[in-house]
């Protein structure tokens, strides 16, 4: 059986204000189109179909395209619901669409009861993992600790159990959105840790022959049986270096995998230039990203004037100006800035209540602070992204 792995979609979600729904109507049809093209027999989207829980109307327009287009095609969808999509909101409506060939899995609950294909060979059973979050789950799944390897384990549990009900020779798929250990984070995805705890080991996904993964927006295999996709389109700078595709993955009588990266169309390349603004501005060696999106790090020492009209005067599609001046290597500013550096909110908490009070928290104190951090991030999984703004470092 060949599958096409996709996910973290994002519809509706903007590039630095511009808007993406163009790219993304041309990623929809370059889905089809391979569908079509490379005879796929079922389409698997690993979650993060919207970029928020309430999204705009455009975006629900695309995604309504995209059901049509998959359905017109008569190839069986498989999707589940990701950390930005409102489960509820987009399982809206499943029971009829289920029966177009589009098979939607956005309940906790239903993650042991299987989407079932078959080909020549016998049955291929499709089990939805939509994101787990583990304060909302965890009673469900009678787990005792909130973390998100405890409520993984526990959903595949229960999908081992339905596996071994069934046929030896029924081979299996699990769509899961979550972080594994191993994989390769950007700037672009919304943080779901938990009580100081993002990753789950890759092991948690034992007994199933592929697990399509969602979440991270790098295509990376973390085994040859555990992948991601990736987002088809960037959504940060941080993603200037990925080779946006999908997989085509097949599935052999047996069991065994193999699977080939296929490339997603290009809106616009991406550039991240740094040096003194005069050196953006004159360096022949730059001309290949006039027409980029670009974001210029300026290391002048003293902020120069309208660097943004200057730079937009060479590349028109500058989109980010991050200043990060070259200072003394006793430079207050250096030091707070290297301090900060790879620590996470809750490390910089504590640091802080070491400074202002001589003597950094004891075990409670960092309990309450990690969790008025869960509970911050749980108020925020429904609300849109901050808006984008110059940084200074």
């Amino acid at each position: 059986m060949r599958l096409l792995h996709t996910s973290d979609w994002h519809l509706g979600r903007s590039f630095h204000r511009v808007s993406m729904l163009d790219a993304q109507a041309a990623f929809l049809g370059h889905l089809a189109a391979t569908v079509r093209e490379r005879d796929v027999d079922a389409v698997v989207v690993s979650g993060d179909v919207y970029d928020r829980a309430v999204p705009p109307l455009a975006a629900v327009e695309l995604f309504d395209d995209a059901l049509h287009r998959l359905a017109g095609l008569g190839v069986p969808t498989v999707m589940i619901s990701g950390n930005h999509d409102s489960a509820r909101r987009l399982g809206v409506g499943a029971g009829l669409i289920d029966r177009a060939g589009i098979h939607l899995r956005t309940e906790p609950a239903a993650c042991a009861t299987p989407v079932v294909l078959a080909d020549t060979h016998g049955d291929v059973v499709f089990y939805g993992l939509p994101y787990l979050e583990p304060a909302l789950v965890k009673d469900a799944f009678g787990v005792e600790k909130a973390g998100h390897e405890q409520v993984l384990a526990a959903a595949m549990d229960r999908v081992r159990a339905d596996l071994a009900t069934r046929p030896r020779s029924t081979r299996s798929v699990v769509l899961a959105h979550a972080f594994v250990t191993g994989g390769e984070a950007s700037d672009s995805e919304r943080d779901i840790t938990v009580g100081g705890v993002a990753a789950v080991p890759a092991g948690v996904f034992d007994g199933v022959d592929y697990a399509a993964l969602g979440h991270l927006h790098g295509c990376q295999t973390i085994t040859e049986r555990v992948r991601y996709s990736g987002s088809p389109l960037p959504y940060s700078f941080s993603e200037a270096a990925h080779r946006k595709s999908v997989w085509i993955v097949d599935l052999d009588a047996d069991g065994s995998v193999s699977a080939e990266r296929v490339d997603c169309p290009v809106p616009r390349p991406l550039a991240r230039l740094r040096g003194p603004l005069e050196d953006l501005l004159a360096d022949p060696a730059l001309d290949p990203h006039r027409e980029a999106w670009v974001e210029a790090t300026l290391t002048d020492p003293v902020r120069p004037a309208d660097p943004m009209a200057r730079l937009t005067e060479r590349f028109p599609h500058t989109l980010s100006l991050v200043f990060d001046p070259e200072r003394a290597p006793d430079d207050p500013d250096v030091s707070y800035a290297r301090r900060l550096a790879g620590r996470d909110d809750q490390q910089i908490a504590e640091d802080f209540v070491a400074h202002v009070r001589g003597a950094g928290p004891d075990a409670h104190e960092r309990d309450v602070l990690r969790a008025a951090f869960d509970a911050a991030r749980l108020d925020e999984l429904d609300e849109p992204g901050e808006p984008e703004r110059e940084v200074t470092r």
